[in-house]
């Protein structure tokens, strides 16, 4: 299976392992979201106490879900853009062998308290080296089959997807303790550089030209403006990158950092508003289809999410809002929204439609499809509001001096709705593992073929 050289094998390998390490992630968040407010239910358990579980949690769905996810998908579009086949899917079949590896030890590694400490950086470094060897053998991968290609143009989806390839190793290399030491608050530059740029220079940028892949593919019509999404790819890599020093705008940074930071958050409404404008106009006078074809309705709401994210950052990213929302719940919406809202329904999207045509298999049920929708759509919302309402508390309580112990006793409506809000995605999402595995093992599938005709695999003529 990981040693395979069938043509779309390492793109169907990455998809269907990104999806179990989903249930697990989510099953890791859940039980923190649980330990609000019941904390003794961890008691006597060392590995499943909320510091552990946390740093475990983050890390299994941000690599071993969102990354994999991404790549599995990136590796079904760069060939079909380029037409032109992998340029070595033996190679992208060891890296998802040892990807997984990588993964499996991270979270076994964490749960037992063996981590660097570094926010988003906390593998240790086995795990460190092998992700880093992944992701540059995945690069040579993806340049070699886009130097082999047999069109002349690049389409943008290639341009957001290499200039990720090309970006996150030298982020990861960065970020992580491993490769690159420092001390007290040089350390927390650092490593906010590398937590907010795998969000912009990592999952932005793969999940946004995912989506500039899907929209059109699944309506049928071009995208409305190449030279709009140009714009917007250009302007990420010139803005992004000095934005992560406003996580910690409060601290003894130097000043020109903070306002360099502030000065950039603000100015990434630009790629926002092009990568907006050009979703919807692209979709203007086809929105019908949103009724019938369920791969669309999951990137579109995650266009939606996009929306909220990007006006949410820069927003809060100014002195004084950072200065009223920050260490509050508002902030941990905020990046739930970004990674759980937008870029994984972009995936969603993308897997109902990739993954029949890497399996030359038809979707085994639709109809749980359409449940899955519902749940993490339904679970998200009130997840989202639960933690935003919760936070504006939060800030309150802060800003009237008052006593954690007064306002914290607030606090526990919204912990228990942002459980409920876990519980109803986690589920939708165990029937999201179902449906994957059904439809790989070629099940015979529950519904008519033209239910979603998205979501059938072209007939071999």
């Amino acid at each position: 299976m990981f040693f395979s050289d069938q043509e779309n094998s390492a793109s169907r390998n990455f998809i269907v392992t990104a999806v179990f390490w989903l249930v697990i992630g989510m099953t890791l968040g859940l039980t923190g979201a649980i330990e609000f407010t019941a904390p003794d239910i961890s008691s006597g358990i060392p590995q499943l106490t909320f510091s552990r579980i946390r740093p475990a949690h983050v890390n299994t769905v941000a690599f071993g879900w969102l990354s994999m996810a991404n790549i599995g998908i990136v590796l079904y579009i760069i060939p079909t853009l380029t037409k032109t086949k992998l340029f070595s899917e033996k190679i992208a079949n060891l890296v998802c062998l040892v990807w997984n590896i990588a993964i499996f030890a991270g979270a076994l590694c964490l749960v037992n308290g063996y981590s660097e400490g570094r926010e988003y950086a906390e593998y240790p470094v086995p795990i460190d080296v092998l992700v880093l060897i992944g992701l540059l053998s995945l690069s040579f991968v993806l340049y070699m089959t886009v130097l082999k290609r047999t069109v002349k143009k690049l389409y943008v989806s290639l341009w957001y997807m290499l200039g990720a390839f090309f970006w996150m190793p030298l982020v990861y290399f960065i970020g992580n303790r491993t490769f690159v030491r420092l001390d007290g608050l040089n350390d927390g530059i650092v490593n906010w550089f590398y937590g907010h740029n795998i969000l912009g220079m990592w999952f932005t940028t793969l999940g946004v030209g995912i989506a500039y892949y899907m929209i059109p593919k699944l309506t049928g019509r071009p995208i409305w403006s190449h030279s709009l999404s140009m714009l917007g790819f250009w302007t990420i890599a010139f803005f992004y990158a000095p934005t992560g020093t406003h996580h910690i705008l409060q601290s003894p940074v130097p000043e020109w950092l903070k306002a360099l930071a502030v000065v950039f958050s603000i100015a990434l409404v630009i790629p926002v508003i092009t990568v907006l404008t050009n979703f919807f106009m692209t979709m203007k006078g086809n929105w019908w289809q949103l009724a019938n074809n369920l791969p669309l309705r999951f990137v579109l709401t995650g266009a939606f999410f996009y929306f909220i994210t990007c006006i949410q950052g820069p927003f809060q990213a100014t002195r004084s809002i950072n200065w009223y929302l920050h260490f509050t719940q508002w902030v941990v919406g905020h990046a739930h929204v970004a990674l759980l809202g937008t870029f994984t329904f972009f995936d969603f999207g993308a897997i109902y439609y990739i993954l029949p045509r890497v399996c030359g298999k038809q979707i085994y049920s639709v109809s749980l499809a359409r449940m899955h929708y519902w749940f993490t759509l339904i679970g998200f919302i009130i997840f989202f509001l639960s933690m935003t309402i919760g936070g504006l508390v939060q800030s309150a309580g802060w800003h009237a001096g008052i006593p954690v112990n007064q306002w914290g006793i607030e606090m526990v409506p919204y912990w228990i709705l942002r459980a409920i809000g876990g519980a109803l995605m986690w589920f939708g999402n165990i029937l999201f593992l179902l449906n994957v595995i059904q439809t790989v093992r070629g099940v015979k599938p529950l519904d008519a073929p033209d239910v979603e005709p998205a979501m059938v695999p072209p007939q071999k003529v």
